[in-house]
């Protein structure tokens, strides 16, 4: 086996773009991303290390912008492994320079970004930095050619992959910050960063050893997901002929999902063949150890595993399941599940869902099954310790193809379970922790309604009492609740809650209950959206027989619908 060599040299920026090397961005790599909040950063960081003296360029100190890793043998052609972005950045604002520096200065950058023909070395013309091929005419149009970033401004951007977006708001970004420059410290910044902007290049012919150097650099902190660190390992893994293919099928699922996202379906994957172990496994690592050795071919894993689970996902995280008799049923559970204060449910949905999309009336069984189990636990306060078991025990019972309906199902609640979840909305509701209190809420106010499966959204979302907190001594809250233990005994339970569609309004909570109806507790129209304050609105008077009355009715209510 042949020795492969690792090497690692430090350039300035002018002499990395230059005849010593051609860069290209791989296929398989994630899209050029960095935004304007990025670009900003590095910019403000090179006009910080330039300063605002006269002193000599060659005599400031320089600006370290890391390292990169190519793959790259003694000709100058260099796959990028790591660093795309910083070199595609310091690309664009070098094109951006150009266009505002004399012109007798612009070719300079020029000669850095683009490479003449030279037919004595059988060296065609060419960009001396190629994106990914569905960017190239993009970048090469409006970025690296003389003239481009002046036919930006007008570009119609409509059309642009996110990738070619941030390309462009970088552009005119730079473009924009640069021009309230004078024009003598946009020269000194051109040569400060040819000149004193240093990058540190590793380099080997090896694609294992590049991968094996971008893990090292890449696990240690650096601004990479592991969704990035996977992909790099995965389809590097396919052959050459291949990688552009499944690159496009892993950016597809990237895309359709966003960065955030996409990483937590890695996040839901491991956890699906983990089973959502406890142990302190990094999302990475649980990925390699219990996806990558359960399924060992890279095609497949993309193929069976990685593109069907995307596609479940995004059905769940966005409520689009179709289906012409039953998808308002389904997508209405979805998004009441994505309302929850946590997502451990995920996991055994997206199974299910890969499993029975084709049968609508299954899936929504299952997913009124699963509301229940979650809405309950988290009620009930059943924190990641115990809800893990939980739905690892029923992501076993899917596997098995168990009956998921019979009593001892892990997604049936045990009568000891529905028993705590009754006593504690029957307790002190209000004092529950926000979500899992207007969860309750919310759901209870679309059933009543008749609308079950109907999500509000509101921007201003209240939980009222209709007794007050601290009534003063002379009010009527006073006579018809006249002990502190009875007000105590009311104040904060499901009866006397109900909701408005507007932020809290201290001076109206103690008035009167006429004045409530008629001023604090409709809308502008004079009714209110919720049918749980249209309840409150239709009572004459707010006694503890009332309160009692009502909590006794919600409570049915909430039992019957979660079958408690």
């Amino acid at each position: 086996m042949s020795k492969v060599e690792i090497r690692g040299e430090q350039y300035a920026a002018g002499d990395l773009f230059s005849d010593k090397f051609f860069f290209s961005v791989p296929p398989y790599q994630r899209s050029y991303a960095w935004t304007t909040e990025h670009a900003g950063e590095l910019l403000e960081d090179l006009l910080g290390y330039l300063g605002d003296g006269g002193d000599p360029v060659d005599e400031l100190n320089p600006y370290f912008l890391g390292s990169i890793v190519l793959i790259k043998s003694d000709r100058p052609e260099a796959q990028i492994v790591d660093g795309q972005q910083r070199l595609i950045s310091l690309t664009i604002l070098l094109a951006a320079l150009r266009s505002l520096i004399p012109e007798h200065l612009r070719g300079g950058i020029t000669r850095r970004l683009y490479e003449p023909a030279d037919p004595l070395s059988n060296i065609p013309a060419r960009f001396r930095l190629r994106p990914k091929e569905r960017d190239g005419a993009f970048f090469q149009e409006y970025i690296q050619a003389e003239g481009g970033i002046a036919k930006l401004h007008a570009h119609i951007h409509a059309d642009l992959t996110d990738s070619q977006r941030n390309m462009r708001e970088n552009a005119l970004h730079y473009a924009e910050a640069l021009s309230r420059l004078p024009e003598v410290r946009r020269i000194r910044l051109a040569q400060f960063i040819l000149q004193r902007t240093l990058l540190v290049v590793v380099s080997t012919p090896d694609l294992d050893s590049a991968y094996r150097i971008f893990s090292v650099l890449n696990d240690r902190g650096l601004d990479l997901t592991s969704a990035d660190i996977l992909k790099a390992e995965i389809i590097g893994q396919i052959p050459e002929i291949a990688q552009a293919e499944y690159t496009t099928k892993w950016d597809e699922t990237e895309e359709s999902l966003g960065r955030e996202g996409f990483e937590d379906l890695i996040r839901h994957i491991q956890a699906i063949y983990r089973k959502y172990s406890l142990h302190g496994m990094s999302v990475l690592d649980g990925f390699r150890a219990h996806v990558m050795t359960a399924v060992t071919d890279p095609h497949q894993l993309i193929d069976d595993v990685l593109v069907p689970y995307g596609s479940s996902y995004y059905v769940i995280n966005s409520a689009s399941y179709h289906n012409l008799l039953s998808a308002e049923r389904i997508n209405g559970l979805f998004r009441w599940l994505n309302r929850l204060d946590n997502s451990d449910w995920v996991p055994p949905a997206m199974v299910y869902l890969s499993q029975h999309h084709d049968n609508p009336d299954r899936l929504a069984r299952f997913l009124g099954e699963l509301e229940r189990l979650a809405a309950s636990m988290m009620i009930r306060r059943q924190y990641a310790h115990r809800r893990i078991p939980r739905y690892a025990a029923l992501l076993r019972a899917i596997g098995r193809g168990d009956n998921l309906s019979q009593p001892g199902s892990p997604i049936q609640l045990t009568a000891e379970e529905r028993e705590a979840t009754i006593a504690t909305l029957a307790g002190d509701l209000y004092l529950m922790p926000p979500r899992p209190r207007n969860y309750v809420l919310l759901r209870l106010d679309s059933s009543l309604a008749g609308t079950p499966d109907a999500v509000y959204s509101y921007s201003a979302l209240t939980v009222e009492h209709v007794l007050p907190r601290n009534p003063s001594d002379q009010s009527e809250w006073v006579r018809w609740f006249p002990t502190v233990e009875e007000r105590a005994a009311h104040v904060h339970r499901l009866g006397n809650l109900m909701l408005l569609s507007r932020t809290k309004n201290a001076q109206a909570s103690n008035y009167t209950f006429a004045k409530k109806k008629d001023v604090y507790f409709t809308g502008r129209t004079g009714v209110s959206p919720f049918a749980l304050t249209t309840q409150v609105l239709r009572e004459s008077e707010w006694t503890p027989q009332v309160v009692e009355r009502r909590q006794r009715e919600l409570l049915a209510h909430l039992a019957q619908l979660w079958r408690l």
